[in-house]
C-alpha cells in the first residue's frame, strides 16, 4: 500500500467552509498590502535628508489638509507595522512603524524616532535601502548622553 501524501493529510484538517478562492483572495490582499507598505516605506526613507536624526525640528502650529493627510497615512503605517511585528507575520514591522512615526505629529516624536533608529538593525536596514537607490546613508542619532 502506498504511503499517504503528506499534503493530503494537511488538507484534511482545513475546515470545509474555506474555499480555494478565499485562500487565493487572502494571499492576493496580503501581497498587495505588503507591496504597498514597502513602497511607502521606500518612498519616505529615500526622501529623508541624511542628517534627519541630527536636526532639531520646530513644532508645527497650523493644521493644513496635507498635514492631516500625512498624519492619517502615518497612523495607518503604524497600525500596519504593529500587525507586521506580530511573530509569525512576515514583513518589516519595526521599519514600517518607524516610517509611520516620521509622518505623525505628536510630542516627543523625535526622541521616539531616535530611540527606534538606535535599535539593532533598524538604521542599517534603512541605509541599505538608501544605498540601493544611490542615496547617502542616514547618520546615526546621537547617544542620549552625547552633548550634541
Amino acid at each position: 500500500m502506498p504511503a499517504p501524501h503528506l499534503g493530503s493529510a494537511m488538507l484534511d484538517r482545513v475546515p470545509s467552509w474555506i474555499e480555494w478562492e478565499h485562500l487565493a483572495l487572502a494571499a492576493l490582499v496580503w501581497a498587495l498590502l505588503t507591496a504597498a507598505s514597502l513602497a511607502i516605506v521606500l518612498r519616505i526613507t529615500l526622501a529623508l535628508p541624511e542628517d534627519y536624526f541630527e536636526l532639531e525640528q520646530p513644532p508645527l502650529t497650523s493644521w493644513t489638509a496635507s498635514r492631516v493627510a500625512r498624519n492619517g497615512t502615518g497612523m495607518v503605517l503604524i497600525v500596519v507595522g504593529a500587525a507586521l511585528s506580530i511573530p509569525g507575520v512576515p514583513g518589516q514591522g519595526v521599519l514600517t512603524i518607524l516610517v509611520g512615526l516620521f509622518l505623525v505629529d505628536f510630542p516627543r516624536r523625535q526622541q521616539l524616532e531616535r530611540a527606534l533608529a538606535r535599535r539593532a538593525g533598524v538604521l542599517p536596514a534603512l541605509n541599505r535601502l538608501r544605498a540601493r537607490f544611490g542615496r547617502a546613508p542616514l547618520r546615526p542619532p546621537a547617544q542620549r548622553n552625547d552633548p550634541r
